[in-house]
């Protein structure tokens, strides 16, 4: 069956760094886009990066530019995201998440698969 699976989660310093990691199987990994989405509790799971099912192409939004790295490997069938100078208000459940069409990466609803996620916080 389907799965994928976070890890890497914890508790961390802020300014400190962190690497999560997605195990996928179950499905043509390589046929999809990759993204990690994060959540607090109450609020919506928002976009936090997404990268091209080859890996040649990636989008990060303005708040984790220059210090989150999204990346692949098609032959582990795993996403990592690299997490470097973490502050407080990075701290959610931080999710990975499949889509078929780079156009659809923004909305939740075109995801076909999801994690249960795994919980990053930052705080001193």
């Amino acid at each position: 069956q389907v799965q994928l699976v976070e890890s890497g989660g914890g508790l961390v310093q802020p300014g400190g760094s962190l690497r999560l990691s997605c195990a996928a199987s179950g499905f043509i990994f390589s046929t999809y886009h990759m993204s990690w989405f994060r959540q607090v509790s109450g609020k919506e799971r928002e976009l936090v990066a997404t990268i091209e099912n080859y890996g040649i192409g990636t989008s990060h939004v303005d708040s984790v530019k220059g210090r989150f790295t999204i990346s692949r490997d098609n032959v582990k069938n795993m996403v990592y995201l690299q997490m470097n100078s973490l502050k407080p208000e990075d701290t959610a459940v931080y999710y990975c998440g499949a889509v078929k069409r780079w156009s659809d990466r923004r909305t939740l609803e075109n995801y076909d698969y999801w994690g249960p996620g795994t919980q990053v916080t930052v705080s001193s």
